[in-house]
């Protein structure tokens, strides 16, 4: 009798859970509506459709309180889909986005109203949906927004819609933001690795190799293939790991930690670690615990994995101080996070680039003790090698805390010294070998780079990359690159774009941003591109001091640190899609300009 009621129980969940599969969601689950601000004067609406529904396309309109003008807005094509009742329709499925151009009487926000109709596979259709978001365009940050549906009590004929793209243009990290929403969890994690690959070979991710190989070596012949993989894991998985809570923090708060670390005590702190790893390897001592502390660390069972929480922290540190500045694939997962408040997807996409960007680390880490000689003389030769590494990168790593001319000082003294080392004074013996021949070769081309940055110091120049930039005969020959007017807080910006009467251009710059400094040697220096670049009102906001007027004006446009462009219409409103986030050579930023003016004229 027990085991008949239990098969009836059975039964009669089975039949319930037939029944409940096949009921109809509720209209604000099968299509959730969100909206966001894109820039000052568009706003992006997103449709998430359920499996098995579909939405029409002639039913989707828009609408906001008088007073507040919408532009054109155009939709998608859909899938053609012959109804019953309505012969052909388009339709839309999966997921669908709407750029909506936003005219005139938003400044300070308003209430996007949208209505849209669809239907569930098995016969049942909605009536019209009506739902809304708040949106604020005042600051021009990109922002999730709530909504609130409500269903229409007028039932008109149903209608059935699929997901597509908008052709509106979009900037560089807004497409890679896009990846987030767009595409399936491990292709936008397999693009993000991708993108970490690319920006481990940038002079923000570059510095770390010294300082992972240089540790390394310096274990000697102690350190294994399986060691050093070990050890290499610990510095890589330390820098992603900050780098993706870093990341994470800065997308939810809209400042980037890192920015906040670029100051004269953090550098300095940083780069006499460096001095002090370096002077070991020259051998004035040795980093070595306390005896009695090795001699109870030599019994423990974990004394392999000695060396691997320092190099773990190393990498956090480097995570944050080293490579702070931003570069478009960055700057699309910070904008997801800061749209979305998905910090899951978002932090695991940073992981996956940290990822990228760690594999030459690991590789280098491996392999370098593969270059590593037999124990002798040339061990002592290679840890002196590394000891300079070391030195170039604390030098490199204060240089933007510190005088042009000391930077120049200390590059001068950093090739003038090894090249003496390397015998660039003394004469050849007799009978030289071919290697005594080779290297004394590199210590004279080490020997007159480092006259070249010194004679280069005394005669007034401050570029080390091009020191002898004095001597040219002509003041007029030399590119300086575009001038810029400084800005220095928002109210300084809006009055400059009110009275422009051009279009403008404003760059954001710090001291200590690596790519920064890229664009303003090499791209701003080019002659074509000063040339378009005269055609702008320039502008520049410096947040090396990251004071709360630089905060404001970086939250103004929703970045999270230097460098970034924007460009605006004589006007003053920002040209749409047309943002430049990271460095750009002369070619591809003088196709933005390009644009630029087009859009601005």
């Amino acid at each position: 009798m027990p085991f008949r009621h239990l098969i009836l129980s059975l039964l009669l969940c089975l039949s319930a859970l037939a029944h409940a599969a096949g009921e109809p969601l509720e209209p604000e689950k099968a299509f959730i509506f969100s909206a966001r601000a894109v820039d000052a004067s568009t706003v992006e609406a997103r449709w998430k459709i359920a499996d098995g529904y579909y939405m029409y396309k002639d039913k989707i309109r828009f609408s906001a309180a008088p007073g507040i003008k919408l532009g054109e807005i155009k939709l998608p094509a859909g899938k053609v889909k012959e109804d019953e009742n309505f012969g052909k329709v388009e339709t839309y499925r999966g997921e669908l986005t709407i750029l909506i151009p936003v005219q005139d009487g938003a400044a300070g926000g308003f209430t996007l109203k949208a209505r849209s109709q669809g239907c569930w596979d098995e016969g049942v259709c909605y009536p019209p949906l009506d739902q809304q978001a708040s949106i604020k365009l005042a600051t021009a940050t990109p922002n999730t927004t709530t909504v609130a549906p409500t269903t229409s009590p007028a039932p008109e004929p149903a209608a059935r819609v699929a997901a597509a793209n908008s052709t509106k243009a979009q900037s560089e990290e807004s497409r890679i933001a896009s990846l987030l929403h767009r595409d399936t969890l491990w292709l936008a994690l397999a693009s993000f690795f991708g993108f970490g690959l690319l920006l481990s070979f940038t002079p923000c991710v570059l510095p770390m190799v010294p300082i992972l190989s240089g540790i390394i070596v310096n274990h000697g012949h102690a350190v294994t293939h399986t060691r050093a993989f070990v050890l290499s894991l610990a510095y890589v998985l330390g820098m992603a790991l900050t780098y993706t809570a870093a990341g994470v923090a800065a997308g939810l708060s809209g400042t980037l930690l890192s920015a906040a670390l670029q100051n004269p005590w953090v550098l300095g702190g940083f780069g006499l670690v460096f001095v002090m790893l370096s002077l070991s390897m020259f051998g004035f001592y040795e980093l070595q615990l306390p005896a009695a502390l090795q001699s109870r660390l030599s019994d423990s069972a974990n004394q392999r994995a000695g060396g691997v929480p320092a190099l773990f922290v190393m990498g956090a540190l480097s995570a944050l101080i080293v490579g702070p500045c931003v570069a478009a694939p960055l700057a699309g997962a910070l904008l997801y996070i800061a749209q979305t408040g998905d910090a899951v997807l978002g932090g695991a996409a940073l992981f996956a680039m940290a990822l990228g960007m760690g594999v030459p680390l690991l590789v280098v880490g491996v392999f370098s003790r593969s270059f590593l000689p037999k124990t002798g003389p040339w061990m002592e030769t290679v840890k002196k090698f590394f000891g300079i590494l070391l030195l170039a990168t604390a030098l490199w790593l204060v240089s933007p805390v510190i005088p042009a001319w000391a930077q120049m000082l200390g590059w001068a003294l950093l090739l003038i010294v090894p090249a003496i080392y390397l015998h660039a004074l003394d004469p050849l013996p007799a009978h030289a070998s071919g290697w005594h021949k080779l290297w004394k070769g590199v210590g004279v081309v080490i020997l007159l780079a480092g006259t070249a940055i010194l004679v280069g110091l005394l005669g007034g120049s401050r570029d080390p990359l091009q020191p002898l930039g004095f001597l040219r005969i002509s003041a007029a020959t030399e590119s300086h690159g575009p001038k810029f007017e400084r800005v220095a807080s928002l109210a300084e910006l809006d009055a400059r774009l009110k009275s422009a009467g051009k279009p403008v251009l404003l760059d954001f710059y710090a001291d200590w941003c690596v790519s920064c400094k890229e664009m303003e040697k090499f791209t701003f220096a080019d002659p074509k591109v000063a040339a378009e670049m005269g055609k702008f009102l320039l502008l520049q906001a410096d947040v090396t001091a990251n004071t709360a007027d630089d905060t404001a004006l970086l939250k103004r446009f929703g970045l999270f640190g230097p460098p970034g462009i924007i460009f605006f219409d004589a006007r003053g409103k920002e040209s749409e899609g047309l943002r430049v986030v990271g460095y750009q050579p002369p070619e591809t930023f003088l196709d933005a300009l390009t644009k630029a003016l087009k859009a601005g004229a």
